[in-house]
């Protein structure tokens, strides 16, 4: 409900989602998983558009999807195991977390032009406001915060 006071828009805050919109997705390394994570990604961001109302510009629309796509990519090469995608947004931003059974830490290399392969960070770094990778009790957690507004 959105109550007018004096010209001002006042929301009276039952119309706007409270909680951030979170889903989450496990895979097996399966072939498929990597477009599997995609699409479950742009269902996501689909659903922030209805459910908070969240204006989000193909172009960044896409670098959420890169950001999956590159993060996800490095836990079904790198792990030895299932890998769990979840996502958390709301309309300032989507929060892109992927655990995976390695206890390798991901490793950014040195921008390289000539370098075949191995850019996946370099590309999430920078995509992505904040990242950051922390070991967890069943190996790690590699967690991108992509801003919506980004211009």
């Amino acid at each position: 409900m959105t109550d007018h006071v004096d010209g001002a828009v006042i929301t009276a805050g039952f119309d706007v989602p409270v909680q951030p919109l979170r889903r989450a997705a496990h895979y097996t390394g399966e072939p498929g998983c990597i477009a599997d994570a995609r699409s479950f990604a742009s269902h996501f961001v689909e659903q922030l558009r209805t459910e908070w109302c969240a204006t989000i510009d193909p172009r960044v629309q896409g670098e959420v999807l890169l950001v999956v796509s590159e993060l996800v990519t490095n836990a079904d090469r790198h792990s030895n195991g299932p890998y769990i995608l979840e996502l958390e947004g709301t309309d300032a931003a989507v929060v892109v977390s992927v655990y995976d059974s390695s206890e390798a830490l991901p490793r950014r290399f040195p921008k390289d032009p000539e370098r075949i392969g191995r850019h996946g960070l370099e590309i999430v770094h920078a995509l992505a406001g904040r990242v950051t990778v922390e070991r967890i009790p069943v190996g790690k957690r590699v967690v991108a915060v992509v801003r919506l507004d980004a211009v």
